[in-house]
């Protein structure tokens, strides 16, 4: 486990003076492989000096995932609501008590339903602020869909669930940030979202997340162009002209640090994204490809622009593994520290950000003393 650590240099593996976070975590489709992550992530008792975990799901299917790994000791409490949480101890809330069918890999209704029920709860309790920050472990879209679930992701699900004006998909790794401005849409609908609304609003909040979420205070940001060539100058296509360009120059009237756009696919292969704090690609795959591919499954999906904190590991619920005890759990053990880097990070923002005017005259005062000690 302490190999993980280098991934967040803020935390070390031994008791905080600071306060710790609660952060909770839900199931995910509980016939994937996001209980085994779970249950390997939080089975190293240090864990718990950094956060008090709460797990949102069944002590029935928690137990039969534990039973699959025999040689991890992983023990945990059982809460019946959430003023019971042990600050100790691997907390978990049972969303409910019926039997249900665990067939580990298969895609089925019972995995989607109860995965909803799991993430439900775990969303109610962010927004009581009964828990600091989620941690959501992987759904997948062809079982959740219902009337209580019209959505195709956790992505459009939190923003409407916190009643969010925008929201940000940004996936972050210790050498990389990438924000989205379309996620889950067919590359032939693509382009009617690119308006200069649309970038606007969401290099404004990578901007506020970048400064609030993970503590630089004059982030430099690249933008990507839409077409091949960053359009070659109108050659082929025009949005870089008229869309993409404009939109640069206005948020640097604005104070901030946008460049672009660039041409993505040499962007990424010369290495320029590390001369940037982020990078905001236009759509999923210009984004996740090269993100994936750098990120050596220490990736971590970040929902900016809620009131809560959420981020996620990078992967899906693979099918293919799950129950055979064969899940890597880095990434999720990355969100998770991910998570309560960025808890602390607004609850430091927030402190350094009250009464600024009561601060500057402090500050105003202190350099006056100390020029008079120097006259003296």
């Amino acid at each position: 486990m302490c190999g993980y650590a280098y991934l967040y240099p803020k935390f070390t593996w031994m008791s905080l003076d600071i306060k710790k976070p609660v952060i909770g975590l839900s199931t995910g489709d509980i016939n994937g492989i996001g209980l085994e992550l779970i249950i390997k992530a939080l089975s190293d008792p240090r864990m718990l000096e950094l956060f008090t975990p709460v797990i949102f799901g069944s002590a029935k299917v928690l137990n039969f995932y534990r039973k699959s790994i025999p040689e991890l000791n992983f023990n945990y409490h059982t809460l019946k609501d959430m003023g019971h949480v042990n600050p100790k101890m691997v907390n978990l809330i049972n969303c409910w008590e019926e039997d249900i069918n665990i067939t580990p890999g298969q895609l089925t209704e019972v995995g989607g339903k109860y995965a909803i029920k799991s993430l439900f709860s775990a969303v109610q309790a962010l927004k009581n602020q009964e828990i600091d920050g989620l941690v959501t472990a992987p759904i997948h879209k062809s079982n959740v869909q219902s009337a209580d679930f019209p959505h195709t992701g956790h992505t459009p699900y939190l923003k409407a669930a916190f009643q969010a004006q925008e929201v940000l998909m940004l996936m972050t790794a210790p050498n990389l940030r990438v924000g989205l401005v379309t996620e889950h849409v067919p590359i032939k609908d693509v382009a009617q979202y690119i308006t200069r609304e649309n970038l606007t609003a969401k290099i404004t909040l990578l901007h506020e997340a970048l400064r609030r979420d993970f503590g630089i205070e004059k982030p430099k940001i690249a933008v990507l162009g839409l077409n091949p060539h960053a359009g070659d100058e109108g050659l082929i296509g025009k949005e870089e002209e008229t869309i993409i360009k404009p939109t640069i120059k206005d948020l640097k009237h604005h104070n901030m640090l946008v460049f672009g756009p660039y041409s993505a696919d040499a962007f990424f292969a010369r290495g320029q994204y590390e001369k940037f704090d982020a990078v905001m690609a236009m759509y999923h795959d210009q984004g996740l490809i090269p993100f994936k591919y750098l990120d050596t499954d220490e990736g971590v999906n970040f929902t900016a622009g809620l009131k809560g904190v959420r981020t996620s590991p990078d992967h899906g619920t693979a099918f293919d593994i799950a129950g055979k005890n064969k899940g890597d759990a880095s990434s999720l053990i990355a969100a998770i520290f991910s998570c309560v880097d960025i808890v602390r990070q607004r609850w430091e923002y927030t402190e350094n950000h009250k009464n600024p005017l009561k601060k500057i005259s402090a500050q105003v005062v202190g350099n006056i003393e100390d020029e008079r000690g120097q006259e003296e």
